[in-house]
């Protein structure tokens, strides 16, 4: 996924999406840890959608992290949440990921979306932060991957 960044509030979003139309790529929005058993999927695409509003020509793909909870992905799946992160076992992750296809849901390994990316939960100036990502010189967890 290109330029991770984690949101936890709209502000963080909007933040994120501005950085990106600045510099004209796309952006992945990751909700918090346990986003969806904390906010769910409704509090999650209003908060995307809000943002993106915004910003209409920035390509966004945002994921749901549901961490290791079934219940929290077969939410997002009925709530229609196009990318959800799972970091539950094996079986269990095959039988949702099927669910989820049917339903033209994209089921992720939140295991393989731990490496780099951006927390916005301590930025003072989440834009500028934002900027340095995306451009390929943030340093937060990991390194920026820059713009496309």
């Amino acid at each position: 996924m290109a330029h991770p960044i984690v949101v936890h509030s709209v502000t963080d979003a909007r933040a994120a999406l501005a950085a990106a139309a600045s510099l004209g790529c796309a952006v992945t929005l990751l909700s918090a840890p346990a986003g969806g058993a904390h906010g769910g999927a409704g509090w999650f695409r209003a908060l995307i959608e809000a943002a993106a509003a915004a910003h209409p020509t920035v390509a966004v793909t945002a994921v749901l992290d549901c961490a290791d909870l079934p219940g929290c992905v077969q939410a997002a799946i009925r709530a229609g949440q196009g990318d959800v992160a799972f970091a539950g076992p094996p079986e269990l992750t095959a039988k949702l990921a099927a669910i989820a296809a049917a339903a033209g849901i994209r089921l992720h390994d939140a295991n393989a979306l731990a490496g780099p990316r951006l927390d916005l939960s301590a930025e003072a100036d989440p834009t500028a932060a934002c900027r340095r990502w995306l451009a390929g010189t943030g340093t937060e967890v990991g390194t920026g991957t820059g713009c496309p």
